[in-house]
């Protein structure tokens, strides 16, 4: 079985985020994680700049797309699963406890026409649950605390982590979003850093410095031994007191009231007016300034 994935990173400079496509080199099939569809706020414009640089990617090394993977339903930027799996023929999937976060959302949209049982998607990831892409095994961890949905993708030696950790000199991703848990954010990291010392963990974002290159993968090994909110030695409580200072004093991502709204749909805009365009809401006055 082939236990050594072929991952290209793709980042987008304006949300931070990475993007993969993975694949099996024995039989070139494999799959995209969390792509990211463009979006300008001040223009409200959506664009494809993301996804088609994927899809080339995808057609000029030859590869056999099956799944095209979101982590969870992100707040900074809108998922392109739709638009690449029509693409590319491929289905579509996510962690199950979607379905929480889109009744939590789709209250603070006040929007109850929306499904609310996922079916946005072709299918719902369990924790646990194992499946193949040609001879790579797949196993779902879950891996809530950013989100109530989050999930884990582990394939052979590498593993999707989302928004668990960040690169180790950054540590770890907030978890003050509506549905979040430091708490569960700490025992999904510890869980992740669980796996073998070699596995590669891609993470779903970075924000480099000025002048240095962003980076998007680090070894268990690695974030044990250096990152600095969950590195061995490191307590739970400490490591939640820390989690909790800090994410107190961060901003809503600018982001997050627009993507939330596509994302939870998975990846559509809402339904189109009489006029034929589609809208986006903003809930005044639901949360608090910071």
């Amino acid at each position: 079985m082939t236990a050594h994935p072929i991952v290209k990173g793709f980042w987008d400079k304006p949300t931070g985020s990475w993007q993969y496509v993975f694949h099996d080199p024995d039989t070139m099939t494999g799959a995209v994680v969390d792509p990211v569809w463009d979006y300008d706020p001040q223009a409200g414009a959506t664009g494809l700049g993301n996804a088609k640089a994927i899809l080339s990617y995808i057609r000029e090394t030859g590869i056999d797309v099956e799944w095209v993977l979101d982590t969870h339903p992100h707040a900074d930027h809108f998922t392109s699963a739709v638009w690449l799996a029509e693409q590319l023929g491929a289905k579509r999937g996510i962690g199950e406890r979607v379905r929480k976060v889109q009744s939590l959302w789709a209250g603070i949209y006040n929007t109850p026409d929306l499904a609310q049982d996922g079916r946005q998607w072709d299918r719902l990831f369990a924790d646990g649950e194992n499946f193949k892409i040609g001879n790579l095994d797949l196993r779902v961890m879950l891996s809530t605390g950013h989100t109530l949905a989050s999930i884990t993708y582990v394939v052979g030696d590498a593993a999707f982590v989302h928004d668990t950790l960040m690169m180790p000199e950054s540590g770890t991703s907030r978890a003050d979003f509506p549905g979040g848990s430091a708490a569960e954010l700490w025992d999904s990291v510890r869980a992740i850093l669980d796996l073998p010392s070699e596995t590669r963990l891609f993470i779903g974002h970075d924000y480099p410095g000025e002048g240095a290159a962003p980076r998007c993968m680090a070894t268990v090994a690695e974030h044990r031994r250096d990152n600095k909110h969950v590195k061995d030695g490191i307590s739970r409580a400490d490591f939640i007191a820390t989690r909790e200072a800090r994410d107190a004093t961060l901003p809503l991502p600018k982001l997050m009231l627009a993507a939330l709204q596509i994302n939870i749909r998975g990846g559509r805009k809402p339904e189109a007016e009489n006029d034929g365009r589609s809208y986006l809401k903003i809930p005044l006055d639901y949360f608090e300034p910071r």
